[in-house]
């Protein structure tokens, strides 16, 4: 009897992890109605577990100006997720990584608009990139890279 209550209590115990795993994460983007890569990058997120909320603003630069976001990290959208600013074409597995880590950083970006990065595919070729981190003295430090590919 013993060795079924502790099959049970595993299995209870497996069952709620994997139902922590799968709970959707939300994060809100701020977004130019203008821009179509934008609507793109919102799909990645959600094929990858996230439930966006889709802001969308005439003006995006006071967004960024409260997040600390500088020229040199800046891209077309901003987002918000747990306690971390997301700038750009960031992939969902490097926000899920920061997430699980609750690294002392600010947020994550991917500076610009690279070919190749979630929402900016353009056919098989892909740029190089690096994902950096940065933190409220923009101090900054690459948190993942991605190889060029054709």
């Amino acid at each position: 009897m013993n060795f079924l209550k502790a099959l049970l209590v595993i299995a209870l115990y497996i069952s709620n992890a994997n139902a922590e795993t799968q709970k959707p994460v939300d994060i809100t983007v701020y977004r130019s109605a203008s821009c179509g890569c934008c609507g793109k990058w919102l799909e990645h997120l959600k094929a990858n577990n996230f439930n966006v909320t889709d802001k969308v603003m005439e003006d995006v630069l006071p967004i960024k100006q409260s997040h600390s976001i500088t020229e040199n990290l800046a891209s077309c959208h901003t987002a918000i997720v747990g306690d971390y600013v997301i700038e750009g074409h960031v992939p969902a597995s490097d926000i899920m990584k920061l997430l699980k880590s609750k690294a002392k950083v600010l947020g994550l970006a991917v500076p610009g608009m690279v070919n190749g990065s979630p929402g900016m595919e353009m056919g098989e070729h892909k740029n190089a990139y690096d994902v950096v981190s940065f933190d409220k003295d923009q101090k900054t430090a690459v948190f993942s890279s991605y190889e060029e590919s054709k």
